[in-house]
């Protein structure tokens, strides 16, 4: 352990000198940094000429003044940086460069003897320390580029120094930058030389600074405008104005402190400029000199500002805003031809006077503005309002304060006289498609605040017209219809006192009212005697006519339809006695109302509000030539008017028509009207008529939507959710509906009459000639009966009556119904017969009419049912003798095409006037004597008659009314009022051959 010997450590602390320490220790300095971003933001707020010194500080404050994208602001602020142009100038130079640098190691590969990638022994040729390097960006490269292509020479580089600091040129004494040398028309046109390049924003502002910033400092110091450099340099107007112009565009980069006074004192000297020259233009425009002063000062307020001082001035100074009052007077349109009334003569001269002055106008602005001055968008606007716009708003007031049809009238033709206008006026050379764009704007502006209240009038208009012209009309037939009874019962009272002088004494005496004295007297409906003369000849008084007001008492269907004139000239007869009984009154009263059912609905009161809709909807579809949203406004309206039309024309007028027509038809009994004269004085002649003229006016609309709604593209009828087309829709369900039920009722009324025609018409010798006491049998005429023929008389004329004016499909199925019911009505008639072998050849004449009139019907399916009915006559033709073979013909199914069943024949057999007779051999040979069965049978006939169905309408069941209750119940009714009726266990069992 003695040997041990200490080593010394290396870089341990010298024990030679305590002082060692402190000559090792180090000062190190803790002063705080100012951060770079505070600054930045500082320098925003420094002068240019203050930034240039701060760059001179140090080489980090200069990197941060030449920072690009601070002086590309301030040509932002200029409007002189175009970044598209910047990013196509900074390709370009960028795919200049690559070709550059590419072209540089391929000529240094072809001296080196090697490869563009690499050395003759495959290195790399990037490890030659001594071969020539260049930078992607160089900036000297650049700069001399930038150089050659501003100024034309190239740019001497610097080295920068040790120190950090560049060496900065200065100008010899006594000579002036560049720039200051420059003569005055380079300093015009300055902003013209302004490039847009990225990392050379710095040099590009410099060349404004150094023309523009003298001017712009002289001028904010200057006490006097008239002292400024920029007036003194510049004698020319127009030069001072296009001077102005760029330095107020280089005052926009001034963001040093104090640029709001300084931007003041600036905007006082252009202020100060603007005004003098206006003052020069004002008086060229007051002493009319256009191609002199007013176009020179013009030019000078348009290089200044853009000319809109100039044009305000113009605007403000024409002869179109200053005499306005002189090209019409809004109220002169109104009241010159009566209430109600508008004069579009008087709006047109207005549009016609306004159109001649805008063109004139036009032509001056075209003369001393130049093209870079849009001044027609603000002259059309000026105009619009002051000029168009007052004369409508007066105009469009004292209307709707006085008369809406005037109001409606003047909104809808001066908005198409101003359409109209409007392609006659001429834009300027300058305007291009913005004067077409300004001009649907000002049209827009000028009618947006009356739009709305027009279309609601307009529906509401429509609506109250056509509800009074329903009122009217209602009024009217009531009127009639009070005036006829009064008349009718009035005769009826004056008999009754006739005839019973101590009633008529009594009636006097506690009623004096209601007496009615022989001699003449007024009565509410005395100053009309000649109405209730036409309600009962069914006579129209005067013509009507479809422009004017309905003066006549009862208005009619026309005859001949030429457009505007419907009329109906009818010659009127003498009227017979009135009725003298109260049964015959109402009979008179009935059959008037029947012959009334004509009118219960008018094809003149639906012509009324179709040209009334028609009025309404042409005014209304004026505004779809606006365009906007008051073309949807308008369309929207005009099928709102349509809906109306059809609301008030289809519930109001037709459905009640045929309400009305319906329930007197169903009022209707033939045993109480007498009969007319001529077959077409019939309930269902007179429904047919009402059914003629519901078409017709089903028609009218179809054109009329046509041609108003889908020719000029108001509506769409593809559209199935258009609230029009869904209206139509619902009124030609309702017409379907209405006449269906109408031509029930009348077919019922129809059958009512054949059934009296067989009840009155039918005589009793006719099928059984030896019933009528002293009659000769052998004696007979084979022909149709009279019953017959008056039947198919009154049917086929009903029936024509609908050929060519409704559908074929509907004619079908009228025609069927027709036909089923006369068969019907016709078993039910056979029923009540009693018909004897000679009088059957008289039958089956008749059975024989009818057929051929079911065929002219063309329909197969009814004519099985008339075969089948004349195969039936047969079994009245055969003698008694040969009982055995009316059995068999009975028993035959197949013989009348399965239309009755073998107990029906059975029961018409019983009609026959020998049955009684005959009546033990039929059975013999059907049934056979003491059959077994024969008491089964009537059970089941028992059973089978008491499952028919007995109903009392015959449209309650399709298979009653076809097949039931012609033949079942009607046998059941005919067995209870015919003496001749069978005990039940007399009927027939069901026809089984044994």
């Amino acid at each position: 352990m003695s040997a041990f010997k200490r080593v010394n450590v290396k870089g341990g602390i010298s024990r030679q000198s305590i002082l060692a320490p402190l000559r090792e220790a180090q000062i190190v300095s803790s002063k705080p940094v100012f951060p770079a971003e505070i600054l930045s933001t500082i320098l925003d707020y420094l002068p240019v000429p203050g930034q240039l010194r701060f760059a001179r500080v140090s080489k980090r404050m200069r990197e941060m003044v030449y920072d690009d994208t601070r002086w590309v602001q301030r040509l932002q602020l200029m409007g002189c940086w175009d970044e598209k142009e910047a990013r196509k100038s900074a390709e370009a130079a960028r795919r200049k460069r690559s070709e550059t640098l590419q072209s540089i190691h391929e000529e240094e590969a072809k001296r080196a003897g090697i490869g563009v990638n690499g050395t003759a022994n495959g290195t790399n040729g990037s490890d030659n320390p001594e071969g020539p390097s260049v930078t992607l960006f160089d900036a000297a490269i650049e700069a001399a580029e930038h150089e050659g292509k501003t100024n034309g020479g190239p740019l001497k580089v610097a080295p920068p120094n040790e120190d950090g600091f560049d060496a900065i040129e200065t100008s010899p004494r006594g000579r002036p930058a560049a720039y200051k040398s420059q003569d005055t028309a380079s300093r015009i046109d300055i902003f013209a030389h302004v490039y847009s390049l990225r990392g050379f924003a710095r040099q590009e502002y410099g060349k404004v600074y150094g023309a523009l910033a003298p001017f712009y400092l002289d001028a904010i110091r200057c006490e006097n405008h008239t002292h400024a450099t920029v007036f003194r340099t510049y004698r020319d107007p127009t030069q001072q104005a296009r001077m102005l112009f760029n330095i107020s565009k280089f005052s926009n980069s001034d963001m040093s402190e104090g640029w709001q006074k300084r931007k003041e004192k600036f905007d006082a000297l252009v202020g100060a400029f603007e005004m003098a020259v206006s003052k020069e233009f004002e008086q060229a425009l007051d002493a009319g000199d256009v191609a002199g002063k007013m176009r020179k000062y013009a030019h000078v307020l348009a290089y200044l500002n853009g000319g809109h001082s100039g044009v305000e001035l113009f605007i403000s100074k024409s002869s179109i805003i200053g005499s306005r009052y002189r090209l019409g007077n809004a109220l002169d349109c109104l009241n010159r031809k009566g209430p109600g009334s508008f004069s579009t003569e008087e709006s047109y001269s207005f549009f016609s006077n306004v159109s001649t002055a805008f063109n004139e106008q036009v032509g001056i602005i075209d003369q001393i503005f130049p093209t870079s001055v849009n001044a027609i968008v603000p002259f059309v606007q000026r105009v619009g309002k002051a000029v168009i716009s007052d004369y409508l708003t007066t105009l469009y007031d004292e209307a709707h304060r006085t008369n809406i049809e005037s109001y409606l009238r003047a909104v809808s033709a001066t908005c198409d006289q101003f359409l109209e206008m409007t392609r006659f006026l001429r834009p300027t050379s300058a305007s291009g498609d913005d004067f077409y764009e300004t001009l649907d704007e000002v049209i827009a502006t000028i009618f947006e605040p009356h739009i709305d209240l027009y279309l609601k009038e307009e529906l509401e208009f429509f609506k109250k017209r056509s509800s009074a012209e329903v009122n009217n009309w209602e009024k009217q037939l009531s009127e009639q219809d009070a005036s006829m009874q009064s008349m009718f019962m009035s005769n009826v009272n004056r008999q009754a006192d006739k005839r019973d002088f101590l009633t008529s004494f009594k009636k006097v005496v506690m009623m004096p009212v209601n007496v009615l004295p022989t001699f003449p007297m007024s009565s509410p409906f005395g100053g009309k005697p000649a109405t209730a003369k036409a309600l009962v000849n069914g006579e129209a008084l005067a013509t009507t006519e479809i422009s004017g007001s309905q003066t006549s008492t009862r208005p009619s269907s026309p005859g001949v339809i030429n457009g505007t004139t419907l009329s109906v000239n009818r010659p009127t007869t003498e009227l017979p006695e009135p009725p003298t009984t109260e049964l015959a009154a109402k009979a008179a009263i009935m059959n008037s109302r029947l012959e009334g059912i004509r009118s219960l609905f008018s094809i003149e009161v639906a012509l009324n509000l179709v040209h009334t809709a028609k009025s309404s909807i042409e005014r209304a579809a004026v505004f779809v030539k606006v365009g906007g949203h008051f073309a949807s406004d308008a369309r929207l309206q005009c099928e709102l008017v349509f809906i109306s039309l059809l609301q008030t024309l289809g519930t109001r007028h037709i459905k009640a028509g045929f309400d009305q027509a319906v329930d007197h038809l169903s009022k209707y009994k033939p045993k109480e009207v007498d009969e007319q004269q001529g077959s077409g004085v019939t309930p269902l002649v007179t429904f047919l008529e009402l059914v003629n003229v519901g078409d017709l006016i089903q028609q009218m609309l179809d054109v009329f939507y046509e041609q108003e709604l889908i020719t000029t593209k108001l509506s769409d009828r593809n559209d199935f959710l258009n609230p029009a087309v869904k209206e139509k829709k619902r009124f030609e369900q309702m017409l379907d509906e209405r006449v269906a039920a109408g031509l029930n009722k009348g077919i019922e009324v129809l059958m009512a009459e054949v059934e009296y025609l067989n009840a009155t018409s039918q005589k009793p010798q006719d099928f059984n000639p030896g019933a009528a006491s002293g009659g000769d049998p052998d004696v007979m005429d084979i022909g149709p009966s009279q019953a017959a023929i008056q039947v198919i008389e009154t049917v086929s004329s009903h029936t024509r009556m609908l050929v060519g004016s409704t559908d074929k499909n509907m004619l079908d199925v009228f025609n069927q119904e027709v036909g089923m019911r006369l068969f019907a009505a016709l078993c039910k008639h056979l029923k009540r017969q009693r018909i004897s072998v000679n009088g059957s050849l008289k039958l089956i004449s008749d059975m024989n009419l009818y057929f051929t009139y079911i065929q002219t019907l063309k329909n197969e399916d009814l004519l099985q049912f008339f075969k089948a009915l004349r195969e039936l006559s047969q079994i009245y033709l055969v003698d008694p003798a040969d009982a055995k073979e009316l059995a068999t013909i009975i028993a035959d199914g197949d013989r009348f095409h399965g239309i009755f069943r073998a107990e029906e024949v059975y029961q018409f057999a019983e009609r026959r006037a020998d049955w009684y007779q005959i009546k033990s051999k039929v059975e013999r040979a059907m049934y056979g004597i003491g059959c077994m069965l024969q008491r089964f049978f009537l059970i089941q006939v028992e059973a089978s008659y008491s499952v028919v169905p007995q109903y009392a309408d015959p449209s309650e069941h399709e298979y009653s009314r076809l097949y039931f209750y012609p033949l079942a119940s009607t046998v059941e009714r005919v067995s209870q009022e015919s003496p001749e009726r069978l005990d039940h266990n007399d009927t027939p069992p069901s026809i089984v051959p044994p």
